[in-house]
């Protein structure tokens, strides 16, 4: 069972990730770990903390020379900006009077949800734990699943498909324009259409300039995933009820899709569902599909083509020009807190969305396949493949 959990606070003196799970004699690539944090932190209309933090992952334990050795890994992420806090958020009891308290909860933030349910009388703790930073932990330990899944052929990116009001339309995005994007110095919003890419930075550029924030909707892609993985046996062992969740987990993601699934409640079935045909030597089963509406999923199992997940942002919460709230104390109608925040972050939100994808088709492939080493996962693996070229 791959299992995995994060701690750490917003402005804390670090995060700390949690994997255990994989087998050992996965090769773990530093320099790729930290390029995915790198690209997690990128993207027009970041704020402020972003020029802060230059995240790198401090792998603590479970790897030894290069290799995993099947015990759990912990990774460290030090946040720089701790140093600016160590006075009002000290571990100790410390001092009352620098403490730096959220007096006021911003709608659509958990400040006021979670006041209420840890009974705090303000949301200081609320704020450093719900704050998207801690996806930076997840995208750590995703990186190492995604090096798993390398070794069984399985790529997973993602790509921006609109920004706010503006987006590149019904069109499906193909893999090898996908490819590409990871490997910019540049990233603007990660779009794989430049055209559309430059108006969803003229619609960034808009809300920069009246205080306000902007959604948007990212795709994963997975790529080469072999049918099979998943089951229609229990409802929690579904992949698409597992991908779903695990998409919609990420902080100010509300609605989640597998392939085409908002379209289709509206379309009938002769245009939904996708064709079937033969050829010996196509895919892993030589089963072929004349479009990919399913999204790569079918009855909870991996069909072999393309999972394709998107993810739906609702705008960031925290505004320059803030909404109407109370404040904790008085209960006096006041403007909610404000504290340093982005304007737009589905870029990020993308690549977070891809450590959920890829730890999830990891999880499944590690139940299917089993194996205390890479070498007993790799011949289990191929064992399977032979199957279904056998079929």
């Amino acid at each position: 069972m791959l299992r995995y959990f994060t701690s750490g606070e917003s402005h804390g003196e670090a995060l700390v990730a949690f994997l255990s799970g994989l087998p050992a004699g996965l090769k773990v690539d530093q320099t790729f770990v930290d390029r995915e944090l790198w690209r997690r932190q990128q993207g027009y209309g970041r704020g402020g903390r972003m020029k802060i933090e230059r995240d790198t992952a401090h792998i603590l334990s479970g790897v030894r020379h290069g290799i995993t050795i099947g015990s759990p890994i912990s990774i460290m992420i030090e946040n720089k900006d701790w140093k600016n806090w160590q006075e009002s958020l000290p571990v100790e009891e410390g001092d009352a009077a620098k403490h730096k308290a959220v007096r006021s909860p911003r709608p659509g933030h958990a400040d006021l949800a979670g006041a209420l349910k840890y009974n705090f009388p303000e949301a200081r703790y609320v704020l450093e734990r719900a704050s998207a930073r801690e996806s930076a932990a997840r995208v750590a330990i995703g990186a190492l699943a995604k090096l798993f899944l390398r070794e069984l052929g399985i790529e997973v990116l993602s790509h921006v498909i609109a920004v706010g009001n503006t987006s590149i339309g019904d069109k499906e995005i193909p893999w090898q324009q996908i490819l590409v994007l990871p490997g910019r110095e540049e990233v603007v919003l990660n779009c794989a259409d430049g055209a559309a890419e430059q108006r969803m930075k003229e619609e960034v550029d808009q809300v920069l300039k009246t205080g306000d924030s902007v959604g948007g909707v990212f795709e994963v892609v997975a790529h080469n995933v072999v049918p099979g993985l998943g089951t229609y046996a229990q409802w929690d062992e579904r992949l698409d009820s597992l991908l779903a969740a695990a998409v919609m987990s990420l902080q100010a993601v509300k609605a989640v899709e597998i392939g085409t699934g908002i379209t289709a409640a509206a379309s009938p079935g002769s245009a939904v569902h996708d064709e079937i045909g033969y050829e010996a030597s196509a895919g892993a089963s030589g089963f072929t599909r004349t479009r990919n509406n399913a999204g790569g999923i079918e009855g909870g199992v991996s069909n072999g083509e393309d999972i394709r997940v998107r993810g739906y942002l609702k705008p960031i919460s925290t505004l320059r020009r803030p909404l109407q709230s109370v404040d904790f104390a008085t209960r006096e109608p006041v403007k909610a807190a404000y504290e340093r925040s982005d304007v737009c972050v589905v870029p990020a939100a993308g690549v977070g969305a891809e450590s959920m994808v890829a730890l999830t088709l990891a999880r499944c492939a590690l139940e299917k396949f089993g194996g205390d080493s890479m070498g007993e996962t790799l011949r289990n693996f191929q064992g399977y493949r032979q199957q279904l070229k056998n079929y």
